[in-house]
């Protein structure tokens, strides 16, 4: 059973919108658009240290913001707790 402070897994921590994860979906990880897309460095490091490695973030938010920012390509999904 989750505990009250577990984050929504299939919800963006940044935005609230649905992050559309694979894991979170129960569906193989390499399905997951992530796998697929740059995700910005930058998005990650708006994560508050709590929701790290415990909810994805979504494709608007993971997108690049500018054609001139550092990104991760293809930086792996951490399976939800």
């Amino acid at each position: 059973m989750p505990h009250p402070s577990d984050p929504d897994t299939s919800q963006c921590p940044l935005c609230g919108q649905p992050n559309g994860c694979a894991i979170a979906a129960g569906r193989a990880p390499e399905s997951c658009w992530c796998m697929a897309q740059t995700i910005d460095r930058a998005a990650l490091a708006r994560l508050p240290a709590d929701q790290r490695e415990r909810a994805c973030i979504c494709p608007a938010c993971g997108a690049p913001a500018a054609a001139d920012s550092v990104a991760a390509p293809g930086v792996p999904p951490s399976p939800p707790i």
